[in-house]
């Protein structure tokens, strides 16, 4: 998997170089910049998770990009977070996204970063876009995932692939930052 790509606005990380500390933005080694991220999943079979408020939700076999960001303190660390809430070894769900992470059905395939980069919503609404182009929009299950602080339909887009959710992603951040400092 590459590691970074469009011109190094977005940056692809693999879980498990997260891991062990080896990924090129620190984020397992807890020195990362703040910025914005998409977290792609894949999910082998179809699932009906429990997702807090929402209530049960179905997700039907494929993949699944969820876009945030992390500006606080530790910055894009909070996907360390994440991939550890994916991989078991942390069992507090305080996010949708842990609800989906969390199930048994679902694996953590891929991260792309947007280091320093504020454009959650922006990216979220140009990925829902590419993804959606050939439908008009891209589906989400569960409305409002990740998107309870916003106006947005939702921050979890599905596709039929990691692979391509992930390129998608790549060519969103490219899009969306453009012109960022």
């Amino acid at each position: 998997m590459p590691t970074e790509s469009a011109g190094e606005a977005a940056v692809v990380l693999d879980p498990d170089d997260i891991a062990d500390g080896s990924d090129p933005l620190g984020v397992g080694a807890g020195d990362a910049p703040p910025g914005t991220y998409v977290l792609v999943f894949r999910v082998d079979t179809p699932a009906r998770i429990d997702v807090g408020a929402l209530g049960g939700v179905e997700f039907p076999a494929g993949a699944y990009a969820y876009v945030g960001s992390a500006f606080g303190s530790g910055g894009l660390g909070r996907v360390d977070r994440h991939r550890r809430v994916a991989a078991g070894s942390h069992a507090v769900r305080h996010w949708h996204i842990d609800y989906l992470g969390s199930h048994p059905e679902s694996s953590l395939d891929s991260v792309v970063a947007a280091p320093e980069a504020d454009v959650e919503c922006h990216l979220s609404r140009q990925l829902r876009s590419t993804v959606g182009a050939d439908s008009g929009d891209a589906p989400t299950p569960g409305s409002g995932f990740g998107a309870s602080d916003c106006d947005c339909p939702a921050h979890l887009i599905a596709g039929a692939d990691a692979e391509g959710l992930r390129a998608a992603a790549v060519d969103a951040v490219a899009s969306v930052t453009e012109g960022e400092p």
